[in-house]
């Protein structure tokens, strides 16, 4: 079909054309990005934690007052736990992985007296930690029972420099041994942290999500020998099957409170609602964004439709002037198809370039990555196909005036 007619008729319609044009390249733009906005969130929903998350119990308690038999409390709640029907494996743990609480972290560096830390990790402790939560070890070996040191030791030898009662092992995962080390083995190699405390690898895990912070490395994470107490703010996990899960779970609260009733349980329940509590926000973020990508997408199919409709019913006339002179329903319908094809392309064009534009500031401000051009092409075909869909019905309204319209007066 020619165009030329087509582009002669919008240029005798400008305010109008551009307005639908402007339209179109807003959506366009926006839309662009909130798809990649949204399969950012979505990625970040799917981050492994790399622990057998569906074999997963929680517990958090906390003590009114100080208990000097903390630890020898653990030891008794850890013993009977693991008696309860169906249980695995238990642990007493600082943090889990993408928790959301607030997370112990690590500076480590390759040398004594390095002023700057190479690498920022999470720092993960509990007694039998790595059986509990399911974390696969890659290479090395676990700690021993000899290496494992109390909390209430470890600290005060971080503030007097008592060597002897800090921890002399670690464990990396893989993401902290591939960082640190490239290419090598990371097993006996000898690293840094606090007022330069060594700590010899013994052992690389599987990669270990962090509890927060994902920004900064998801899977950055390293295991102490350091055993802790519920009243040091650490939770006791459990793991068993699937299925058994919610009955171990009550049976290990009511374990737990004949062991000692004054205790307050400050939460409880599977890792699966830990997770989904920690990505709510990613997941109403994903939500609105979805609702704002529906809304411009409606609001554009119906500024087409009336714009369609308004010169469908200002053409009538001609129109049927165009049938008398032999123009076919097809023709009448391609035209109008055309023609909105044409604005929506304008309009696209504007809008790859908003698109583009928006994703620079979002990255100088929110250090979003670049939008990858893959989603541009694919804005464009819905767009089109958008448009396509909403002037179908104004342009068979307009391909079934009969061409004795023509000669009726105005």
């Amino acid at each position: 079909m020619d165009i030329l007619p087509i582009l002669s008729t919008l240029r005798r319609h400008k305010i109008t054309a551009w307005l639908l044009i402007l339209e179109i390249a807003l959506t366009c733009a926006i839309v662009c990005n909130a798809v990649f906005l949204i399969h950012q969130r979505l990625q970040r929903m799917d981050i492994p934690s790399g622990i057998a998350e569906r074999e997963l119990l929680q517990i958090k308690l906390a003590y009114i007052g100080d208990r000097p038999d903390a630890y020898a409390q653990a030891q008794s709640d850890l013993a009977t736990l693991r008696q309860i029907p169906g249980v695995q494996a238990v642990a007493l743990v600082n943090q889990l992985p993408l928790s959301g609480h607030d997370m112990s972290n690590s500076g480590l560096k390759l040398r004594a007296n390095q002023p700057d830390n190479t690498l920022e990790v999470a720092s993960y402790y509990g007694q039998d930690l790595l059986a509990t939560l399911g974390v696969r070890l890659v290479s090395g070996r676990d700690f021993r029972p000899g290496e494992l040191l109390d909390l209430k030791t470890v600290m005060p030898a971080l503030h007097g420099n008592e060597m002897k009662d800090l921890p002399h092992t670690v464990i990396v995962d893989q993401a902290v041994a591939a960082r640190l080390w490239p290419g090598r083995d990371a097993l006996g190699q000898t690293i840094y942290v606090g007022n330069d405390i060594p700590l010899r690898v013994v052992g690389v895990s599987a990669s270990l999500a962090r509890p927060d912070d994902l920004q900064q490395g998801a899977q950055y994470s390293i295991v102490y020998p350091i055993r802790l107490t519920a009243a040091e703010g650490g939770s006791y996990v459990i793991r068993t099957a699937p299925q058994d899960r919610q009955q171990v779970l009550k049976s290990a609260l009511a374990a737990l409170k004949r062991l000692d009733p004054n205790r307050i349980v400050l939460g409880h329940g599977t890792y699966g609602d830990l997770r989904h509590a920690f990505f709510r926000d990613d997941r109403a973020m994903a939500g609105i964004l979805t609702g704002v990508i529906v809304a411009l997408l409606t609001v554009t199919a119906l500024g087409i439709v009336g714009l369609a409709s308004f010169w469908v019913g200002q053409r009538r006339r001609a129109i049927g002037v165009r049938r008398a002179l032999g123009a076919t329903r097809g023709d009448i319908l391609r035209y109008f198809q055309t023609e909105n094809f044409l604005l929506a392309t304008f309009g696209i064009v504007l809008g790859m370039v908003l698109a583009y534009g928006i994703n620079l500031s979002l990255m100088l401000h929110y250090e979003l990555p670049r939008l990858p051009a893959i989603y541009l092409p694919v804005g464009a075909i819905a767009l089109w196909l958008l448009g396509q869909l909403a002037v179908l019905g104004p342009a068979l309204r307009a391909a079934a005036v009969p061409p004795v319209v023509a000669t009726r007066s105005v």
